[in-house]
């Protein structure tokens, strides 16, 4: 069966069904293709299954890229407001939690149903089940699936990153951006938990569960770091994770440290220079206001001075704010909740996020070298690569 329309995107995830909605209401027909058996399967999963459809506070310093102005015009064309203003339109509860992330009240799937109602309100149609097995290009975009062909002027490639490939991610997108001759960033895992090395993770992973506020920083001081974020960090049994972590790693390098901070603000030995008695026991009831009491009996234990001299004191509250840890790795896709890098956006229109090279080619989404903070910048940025495309279509 053949099908003819004005634009196909490849993917019904957030950018992507977006994309088809911009498009559909500018009376453009549109087909949607997704390989799985239903819609938004990441969104349905984001958030804990609440998703942290975007955050108030959204500025292009919440995004990394290796060009950082890249995603500037397309996030200030489609904000945080617009997107509010749907989900308002389709009266779902949300919430503010911190630092400006929404959530749904109920579930993730009134994010998934606001869309695809709004794809039938634009007449834009989502095919399901679609296994592509090849995309062409003559005097138009040809998309073979198994059973039909789909055939448009124009292309927009929706199909997300490497993340979570338990949930269908491949790196079909990639493939399809070096068909038609455009470069690729080199892709890392991105928001994902770090894995420590053999003796750290014999010293601290039996704390698994344990959580605590820090600054972590990339870098061992001895240079500027390049980024730092302050969240609460969390042991697991492989290693370290929680909001900050969680953010560091998308800047961090294999074989380069990270520096914790585990008393932010914090005078963590003021209480034993100023006991009648300096000794351990008077060190460890200091640590234990400061940080969980398992983690401040461990963590002292391991970095025990010399002496309990000024000097030597001095030396331990160095450390307190400066524990240089040197990660093995990562827990890889399965465990990251974006991929960083992707296509080049020396590639793209910033405006359009249309190929220089082909003509009514498109990339949007997490597809794109466009990585966002956690909070749901993410998402924000498939909402504003998603419109973008679809406004230019």
């Amino acid at each position: 069966m053949v099908h003819k329309f004005d634009a196909v995107v490849l993917g019904a995830g957030a950018a992507g069904l977006l994309c088809a909605i911009e498009a559909g209401k500018r009376g453009r027909r549109v087909a949607v293709l997704e390989r799985s058996e239903r819609a938004g399967k990441k969104i349905l999963i984001s958030g804990g299954g609440r998703c942290n459809f975007t955050n108030l506070y959204c500025q292009p310093d919440n995004f990394i890229s290796a060009n950082p102005h890249f995603a500037k015009s397309a996030l200030a064309r489609y904000t945080p407001a617009d997107f509010i203003a749907l989900v308002e339109k389709h009266h779902i509860p949300y919430h503010e939690k911190t630092l400006g992330q929404l959530f749904c009240d109920r579930s993730a799937h009134d994010i998934t149903k606001m869309l695809e109602d709004e794809c039938r309100a634009a007449s834009a149609q989502v095919f399901l089940n679609s296994d592509i097995r090849e995309v062409a290009r003559t005097t138009e975009f040809v998309v073979y699936t198994d059973a039909e062909e789909f055939h448009a002027p124009a292309l927009v490639v929706a199909t997300g990153g490497l993340s979570i490939p338990k949930m269908g991610a491949t790196a079909f997108g990639y493939d399809l951006a070096r068909q038609f001759g455009l470069n690729i960033r080199e892709t890392r895992p991105g928001l994902v938990p770090l894995v420590l090395g053999a003796t750290d993770r014999e010293q601290y992973c039996d704390l698994t569960g344990v959580s605590t506020e820090v600054i972590v920083a990339t870098g061992d001081g001895s240079s500027r770091a390049t980024q730092a974020f302050r969240e609460k960090m969390l042991i697991t049994h492989r290693g370290l994770s929680g909001p900050a972590i969680l953010q560091i790693s998308s800047y961090w390098s294999a074989g380069s440290p990270i520096r914790v901070d585990l008393a932010p603000e914090s005078d963590a030995t003021a209480a034993v220079r100023n006991a009648k008695v300096r000794d351990m026991t008077a060190a460890r009831a200091a640590f234990q206001e400061l940080l969980p009491k398992r983690f401040a009996t461990r963590w002292l234990d391991l970095h025990a001075p010399d002496s309990w001299t000024n000097q030597a004191l001095a030396q331990l509250e160095k450390q307190v704010h400066e524990w240089i840890l040197e990660p093995a790795g990562t827990e890889g896709y399965e465990k990251a909740e974006v991929t960083a890098g992707g296509v080049d956006t020396d590639e793209l229109s910033s405006r359009t996020m249309e190929s220089r090279k082909v003509a009514g080619l498109f990339f949007i989404g997490e597809v794109v070298d466009v990585t966002g903070h956690l909070g749901g910048f993410n998402f924000q940025w498939a909402w504003a690569s998603g419109a973008a495309a679809g406004r230019a279509l």
